[in-house]
């Protein structure tokens, strides 16, 4: 049964449904009876306030109810009643405002003076409709008086005239939160003008923490101020107001969620209030019973949530977290618990180890600083790649689901599967899967290979063996034979760039386009990756210069028509799931392997000198690029000195050995066409006086060469050899370091490298 009453003013009359009459209003003390405010109307009558409330003026009363007068403490209440012309006096005063304000001119934030020595009064209109008024709450509003307006409130008012700070300062119970606030230097910001609510942890609180955690967080300031400021709220939020949860800001930066459960206030869901409501001039205050550790104040291993325990107790199992230094700075994979299965549970400890390692990252990372292509180096050695996509960041194989936190020391990321870091390149993986052998013979005969060997970024869909059930050997070579039409299969089937399956928004078709120049349709549904609709049985195998999605069917573009009977045949036994088309005596085009580089490095390594007796040493200078002198064998000469564009056209791999003899008896020189004219000392190498001549030319004060210069050589004359040098403008050292012995041939291995 429901039962309605007349609202104040109003009243009922027979016959009628509702509430159509109204009373004559009257001045305030009258409407104190008629709003049912009795309590305060007598208390009104003997302090000696009625004449005042009933005569010229403008007021606005925020009256007690009959209910707030009965839960005011029992001391208080009875040094009013006793001490009627003064303190009652004064209280009733303090409830009053000297014009007439409605709730509409009752505004959020704005602060009021009462009737009595000028003491504040802080109004609060709250988004729901909520008016307090010093976080008394407004019950029945706009109750209008002759001489001004009455507002019924659930509580009497205290007077108000310290800050946050001097409660603080003088509570006995939150001497640890004043420490902590102390350290911190947050203490004086409670104690200038502002509105904040304050969720003061008691000493209770603060002794149900674990000992090293308060330590760490007192002997850390950064810490301890994150703690203090997580506990307070830049706006006033008196309990009366809070209806349901709501999410508010704190000064930390993070936020706590405030509700109500019927019979108090709960903080992040937990009932921990145990006294509220303490109204300061520059806020309120709620006392409560647990420390709120904001993710900013803890260790990166403190971060992970219900959902993550499997990964951090594992690593605090294995002893990886006693292992990382305090001071250092970690970024944590965390796989859900469900990413670890019974299998992997019950691996060899060490094998357990070293896959968690690879789920720590070395350095501090955020997810707003992850990038597409980006390297991560774990705390086991491996290197991590990070894919971006639309709606979705992976590392590797595994997509991160939402989660991610700060902590004082690194970021813990969520994330669907445990890592699995590449190992091998994509030729390496289809060579050593029996699976593919036919795939790879195919890619092999389209001198396809050296592409799936190199490094990049690739995606590729590789049939296995029995996508190819049915296929002859007569068949295959077929195939073969038509170079370009193989090329254009086996080419639809790659990608550039790696696409992960999880990567994928669930349900939505991603047009991608293959090397070939076709389209491949791809998508997930139920965590299964479809390419034109084929699943793939195996996805996210990742290589270290792409991924493989496994299919069990060959793929080829719809919109490519055949124009041979033979190889429609042949397709035709393979593919089933499309209708190819054919074309007479149309043609594949050609695909040129222009569509991934050689890149080559260029090193400068400098050659070291050591101050030792005159000798020669080893030769282990590697020289790249187009030669500048060319000492050549018997019989050749040398003609110019060639300087030509950085480009890398060819190196010689120098291969040191031991001193040989020397078996060249001749060479011939000629002027070098570039650098200032050079004379020549001719000395022959190899006769019988060989050995004196060297030791002569290698006493003498005179520039040695220490660089070895890229060609067939043999040993020059030293005179020969030093105006070569200044010809061509060659930087030379001075020899301080010879071997006895005889001059040797030093052997050395070509190698061409052609660029496209």
């Amino acid at each position: 049964t429901i039962l309605y009453e007349c609202c104040p003013g109003y009243m009922k009359m027979d016959g009628m449904r509702g509430c159509p009459a109204v009373a004559p209003i009257d001045h305030v003390y009258g409407t104190l009876g008629i709003v049912g405010a009795t309590s305060t109307q007598q208390y009104s009558d003997i302090s000696k306030l009625r004449e005042e409330i009933e005569g010229r003026g403008s007021f606005t009363f925020f009256a007690p109810s009959n209910e707030a007068w009965e839960q005011l403490n029992a001391e208080i209440h009875r040094n009013l009643v006793y001490n009627v012309n003064i303190e009652l006096y004064n209280a009733l005063h303090h409830h009053m405002v000297n014009k007439r304000m409605l709730t509409k001119d009752l505004k959020n934030g704005m602060t009021l003076v009462s009737m009595y020595d000028g003491q504040k009064l802080l109004i609060n209109h709250y988004p729901n409709g909520v008016v307090t008024v010093n976080c008394a709450r407004i019950i029945h509003g706009n109750q209008i008086a002759t001489n001004g307006v009455v507002h019924v409130i659930d509580r009497v008012l205290a007077a108000v005239g310290n800050t946050i700070q001097d409660f603080i300062e003088v509570e006995d119970d939150l001497s640890s939160f004043r420490a902590a606030a102390l350290t911190s230097d947050v203490l004086d910001i409670l104690g200038k003008p502002g509105h904040y609510t304050l969720f003061a942890p008691t000493n209770e609180a603060f002794e149900r923490l674990p000992r090293g955690v308060l330590e760490r967080i007192m002997g850390d300031k950064a810490a301890s101020e994150a703690l203090v400021k997580f506990h307070i709220l830049n706006t006033l939020q008196c309990s009366e107001a809070i209806t349901g949860g709501a999410v508010y800001e704190t000064l930390e930066g993070n936020t706590v969620e405030i509700g109500c459960d019927g019979e108090s206030l709960t903080v992040n869901g937990v009932k921990m209030v145990k006294r509220k409501d303490i109204v300061t001039s520059n806020g309120v205050i709620h006392l409560i019973d647990q420390v709120l550790i904001p993710d900013s104040a803890k260790q990166v291993f403190e971060l992970g949530g219900a959902q993550q325990t499997t990964f951090t107790d594992l690593v605090a199992q294995l002893g990886l977290r006693s292992s990382l230094r305090p001071e250092g700075q970690y970024t944590l994979l965390a796989p859900l618990n469900g990413a670890f299965s019974d299998d992997t549970l019950r691996m060899d400890q060490r094998l357990l180890r070293t896959i968690l390692q690879n789920h720590i990252i070395k350095v501090k990372v955020g997810l707003n600083e992850l990038y597409n292509g980006q390297e991560l180096e774990t705390i086991g050695g491996k290197t991590l790649r990070v894919f971006v996509y639309r709606t979705a960041v992976c590392i590797e194989n595994s997509c991160m689901v939402r989660g991610s936190k700060e902590g004082r020391n690194g970021f813990i990321h969520v994330f669907r599967q445990i890592i699995n870091p590449a190992e091998k390149t994509l030729h390496e993986m289809l060579r050593n899967d029996k699976r593919f052998s036919i795939f790879l013979s195919l890619v092999k005969a389209a001198e396809l290979d050296d592409v799936l060997s190199r490094p990049g970024q690739w995606t590729l869909f590789v049939p296995t063996n029995d996508a190819f059930k049915g296929l002859t050997d007569d068949d295959k070579n077929v195939l073969i034979r038509d170079k370009n039409a193989l090329r254009n299969i086996l080419l639809y089937h790659l990608i550039q760039g790696v696409f992960i399956g999880s990567g994928f928004e669930p349900g939505v078709t991603n047009i991608l386009k293959t090397i070939q120049g076709g389209k491949l349709y791809l998508k997930t549904v139920n965590d299964t990756v479809l390419v034109n609709e084929l699943k793939s049985r195996e996805p996210d195998l990742m290589a270290t210069n792409g991924v493989i999605h496994v299919i069990d069917k060959l793929l080829y573009p719809a919109d490519l028509p055949v124009g041979n009977d033979q190889l429609l045949t042949i397709l035709k036994k393979l593919i089933k799931y499309i209708q190819i088309k054919f074309v007479r005596d149309s043609t594949f085009k050609e695909i040129p392997l222009t569509f991934y580089k050689i890149n080559i490095i260029e090193s400068n390594v400098q050659p070291i000198i050591r101050e030792e007796d005159p000798s020669i040493s080893q030769i282990t200078k590697l020289i790249e690029g187009e030669p500048e002198f060319k000492i050549v064998r018997e019989g050749e000469t040398i003609t110019k000195v060639i300087h030509g564009e950085p480009i890398i056209k060819t190196y010689t791999k120098i291969i040191d050995g031991r001193p040989v003899e020397v078996t060249e008896k001749k060479v011939t020189e000629e002027r070098i066409i570039q650098g200032p004219e050079i004379k020549y000392t001719r000395i022959t190498a190899g006769g019988p006086d060989n050995e004196e001549k060297l030791k002569k030319l290698l006493e003498e004060e005179v520039t040695k060469v220490t660089k070895f210069i890229e060609g067939d050589g043999h040993l020059l004359e030293d005179e020969e050899i030093k105006r070569l040098l200044q010809g061509a403008g060659t930087e030379y050292t001075k020899v301080t370091k010879v071997i006895e012995g005889e001059p040797q041939i030093i052997e050395r291995e070509i190698k061409k490298v052609h660029l496209e």
